[in-house]
């Protein structure tokens, strides 16, 4: 590799791993976030509001691989991924520096939410002028290994922003880093932003893209051209199907799940999970650029697929026993508790709620959200027509929630839940705070059965880097020159951004519905399973591919 080369990787990646630590701090900060701007709502609501408007910043990325994607195949890469980088690390400083509800009213969530669209729409068009750049300046037959540098950067990014909020943390401690220090890791961006525009602006345009400009053989309508002409919108087609939807719902589990999972359901700490996550992420992170190596020697397809494959058979045992060695007394009391919901079927709705948005007022289905929001393995019988709802634990009958003839409903609710809650301890549910629940005081707190957990968190990750390290190299080598922007980038981000992006909610939401709390791995398995089946019959492999040829 030339000094020319290693500048082009390391300033299209350092770039990236910024944009992303500034995509991440938002849902790493979201709680408090909902607190600064959402604050004329109940708790939970400005949570949920929180929420969506992370999501938000998901469901705008593909829209934005449009836009700077036709920027990128009409005008060059290096400008279009200044672009993105400005407005990314812009919004994100305003973020920093925005008055909360309370000191401006409704144009602070407003303003909020205007720049996370903002963040999502520049996302979608950085990962596409990376990965077009770096790959446009990679030898032939080297393209796995040099593209498999800008595959660390996502990863890279959300170490980063985690470090930096337990940096800042642990300097201002917990109160004022609710109050106001959370402004800081958001400010902080501003200086990467500086240092990532100086490094870029020192960069050349892809000689690929300034010899077709020369030749006049660039395309005129990239949009067009991309997806207008069904032989080409094919195979951004089967990218999707059969390489980056398979992709998108691995990585998320691996690094995102896997998160959610240890916090919301087997209610471990914020400080510990982030903690064991990035321990997972420091050991595993090396894997992006071996699996980008290897691809360029065995091929792109059997990495990415046996990815999907491995994952897809080996999600539920990892997240067992990721619950067996965090919070072993939650795992007991799933095997030897026994909790039925017993209601007139007619009274029972829908849970599925993967915005969080929905009220329940039913007792049918106040009992069964409650459940899945402690973590508790129930299952639904139905009683006799017309007969109220009751929990039954191990066989003793509790009266599930109704409203009815209350006069304080809040205090009534909270009597209920605290009861409740109660009951199901006593039967051998752990409490909030149980010995056995692993907690780390330090980042170098590595006893046996935060080694045990780490572990596990490893392999996820290993599933990550295979299907994610070999992945841009996969994509640019499907697409000619003059259209390799725009055509790589939607299926990327629909992938990632969409199928990926909710994966976290609606994983959640099919184990509320279902009284299962492993059962929202049927979310990433089923569709990793897919994309094993098309990308095996009809996906090409790449690795030899002439990405020139077609110019």
């Amino acid at each position: 590799m030339t000094r020319g080369e290693k500048k082009v990787i390391f300033a299209s990646s350092l770039g990236t791993v910024f944009e992303w630590y500034d995509f991440y701090l938002y849902g790493s900060l979201a709680t408090i976030i909902g607190a600064q701007f959402f604050s004329q709502f109940p708790k939970a609501t400005a949570d949920i509001f929180a929420l969506l408007a992370f999501a938000a910043g998901f469901l705008v990325r593909p829209f934005g691989a449009l836009v700077f994607g036709r920027l990128g195949d009409l005008v060059g890469r290096k400008y279009t991924f200044l672009v993105t980088i400005m407005i990314m690390g812009l919004s994100t400083f305003v973020v920093g520096l925005l008055p909360g509800y309370n000191q401006i009213g409704v144009a602070a969530p407003v303003i909020l939410i205007a720049a996370r669209l903002l963040q999502g729409l520049a996302l979608g068009g950085e990962y596409g002028g990376a990965a077009t750049y770096v790959a446009e300046h990679a030898p032939h037959g080297r393209r796995g290994f040099y593209t498999s540098w800008i595959q660390t950067t996502a990863t890279l990014g959300l170490f980063l922003s985690l470090i930096v909020i337990l940096f800042s943390r642990t300097i201002l401690g917990e109160a004022n880093f609710a109050i106001w220090g959370w402004r800081v890791p958001f400010l902080v961006s501003v200086v990467l932003l500086g240092i990532s525009l100086w490094i870029r602006l020192q960069l050349n345009e892809s000689p690929a893209f300034l010899k077709m400009k020369e030749e006049g053989t660039h395309s005129k309508a990239p949009l067009k051209e991309a997806f207008g002409n069904w032989s080409n919108a094919k195979i951004a087609l089967l990218a999707l199907l059969g390489l980056t939807m398979g992709q998108g719902v691995v990585w998320y589990t691996g690094q995102f799940y896997a998160l959610f999972f240890m916090q919301s359901i087997l209610k471990v700490d914020g400080y510990t999970a982030n903690l064991l996550i990035a321990w997972s992420l420091v050991l595993g992170t090396g894997f992006f650029v071996f699996f980008g190596w290897l691809s360029d020697k065995i091929g792109r397809k059997p990495i990415i697929m046996a990815g999907c494959l491995i994952a897809a058979v080996c999600y539920f045992p990892l997240f067992q026993a990721l619950t067996t060695a965090a919070n072993p007394a939650l795992e007991r009391a799933l095997d030897t508790v026994k909790v039925d919901v017993v209601a007139d079927p007619a009274s029972c709705g829908k849970l599925f709620n993967p915005v969080g948005t929905r009220v329940f007022t039913a007792p049918c289905d106040t009992a069964r959200d409650f459940l899945a929001k402690n973590s508790i393995r129930y299952s639904t019988t139905d009683g006799p027509a017309g007969s109220p709802a009751q929990i039954m634990i191990n066989s003793q009958p509790f009266p599930a929630f109704d409203p009815t003839g209350a006069a304080d409903l809040k205090a009534a609710r909270a009597d209920w839940d605290k009861a409740t809650l109660a009951a199901l301890q006593a039967a051998g549910y752990p409490k909030a705070g149980d010995p056995g629940i692993v907690k780390m005081t330090s980042p170098f707190d590595l006893n046996r059965q935060v080694l045990a957990i780490i572990g596990l968190l490893f392999i996820l990750v290993l599933f990550v880097t295979m299907v994610y390290g070999p992945i841009a190299a996969a994509l640019v080598e499907l697409f000619p020159t003059r259209i390799r922007y725009t055509s790589m980038s939607l299926p990327y981000h629909i992938g990632n951004g969409w199928f990926g992006g909710l994966l976290p909610a609606t994983a959640f939401a099919m184990v509320a519905q279902t009284g299962d709390i492993y059962f929202g791995l049927w979310y990433p398995i089923f569709f990793a399973a897919i994309c094993f089946v098309i990308g095996m019959l009809f996906l090409p492999e790449t690795k030899d591919r002439d990405i020139y040829a077609d110019d």
